[in-house]
């Protein structure tokens, strides 16, 4: 797809975990010539591939995918690397005369690169954050997600209750600067890079419940658990913000003792439904998405098919 205005266009496929946003987006970008850039804050680190579901090697064969595989799960990775990151790959894929398509469901990295955030940085407080580690390892990084939850909703419902580093760091700009993360950590550009379609797919709960439990199961016959244990004996801490991810800080409890596999399975769903949820009541904020039902029995060249339709008509004569 050619360029079709001074600003990039880009098409963000959104929703749910376990919604069926990558079968449709493959679908989608064989018919208008897409290439996926990754908005899944996991999907970056190499060595984590089932509990991320990242695409096969045969799906990248057939359609190219970006910002897959950038770190080790002991490096760090940032919401404005990421934002840079999908600008270039943005330039580069319209350059070929492609589609930019934004597909995930990694809420503050999707509005970054929407909204055109403009990150600044804030004061830091070692001590602070020395102390708010230490209660992080002792209580777990729930008790100051709650925290966070009081000084700041907004940017606590963008966070997963256990992603320790992001939720200290929350707290630390708070602490230093008086204001809330969500307000003085960002701001919006008035007209950003992109000319963004955003559309969103969802399922009714029951469904997407069954399919979240049926995901989880599929992870572990596909070997999650033998995928975590390579992670931890080649010296990756469960504590790292990598490891505390979906499916990877539930089986590493299993494996270093500290509850049975099946406890650890069990709370995988439960945490997974809950995201969706959350998930779900970040979106529903958000007047721009346009959502596309996915109602049961549907296939995903189906829903393919009405992404597509709302693309065409979006773009129409721009």
């Amino acid at each position: 797809m050619a360029q079709l205005s001074d600003r990039l266009p880009l098409l963000v496929i959104l929703g749910p975990t376990a919604v069926g946003k990558s079968a449709v987006a493959m679908e989608v970008a064989k018919r208008l010539q897409g290439e996926i850039i990754s908005a899944d804050s996991a999907q970056v680190y190499r060595g984590m591939d089932i509990g991320t579901d990242k695409p096969t090697p045969a799906e990248r064969a057939v359609v190219p995918h970006h910002l897959i595989d950038l770190r080790d799960p002991d490096e760090g990775f940032s919401v404005a690397e990421f934002q840079a990151l999908v600008f270039q790959a943005a330039k580069e894929i319209v350059a070929r005369g492609h589609l930019p398509m934004l597909v995930g469901g990694t809420a503050l990295y999707i509005k970054a690169v929407v909204d055109g955030y403009a990150f600044v940085p804030a004061a830091r407080d070692d001590e602070f954050r020395a102390a708010m580690w230490s209660i992080a390892r002792e209580k777990g990084p729930e008790v100051l997600h709650a925290r966070l939850a009081e000084i700041d909703p907004e940017r606590a419902a963008a966070v997963h209750p256990r992603d320790a580093k992001r939720i200290i760091r929350a707290l630390e700009v708070h602490h230093v600067t008086g204001k809330p993360f969500s307000e003085i950590a960002q701001t919006k550009s008035p007209a950003g890079p992109y000319d963004a379609l955003m559309v969103g797919l969802w399922r009714e709960r029951d469904e997407l419940y069954r399919r979240i439990d049926a995901r989880v199961d599929k992870q572990i016959a596909r070997g999650l658990l033998g995928e975590v244990g390579r992670l931890l004996a080649a010296g990756y801490s469960p504590e790292l913000p990598a490891m505390t991810a979906l499916g990877y800080k539930e089986v590493a409890m299993a494996l270093t003792g500290r509850i049975s596999m099946e406890e650890a399975i069990r709370i995988l769903k439960r945490n997974t439904r809950h995201f969706a949820r959350r998930q779900l009541v970040w979106w529903r904020r958000e007047p721009r998405i346009h959502w596309v039902a996915w109602l049961e029995g549907a296939t995903a060249g189906e829903i393919a098919q009405t992404v597509c339709e709302l693309a065409e008509g979006y773009w129409k004569g721009k």
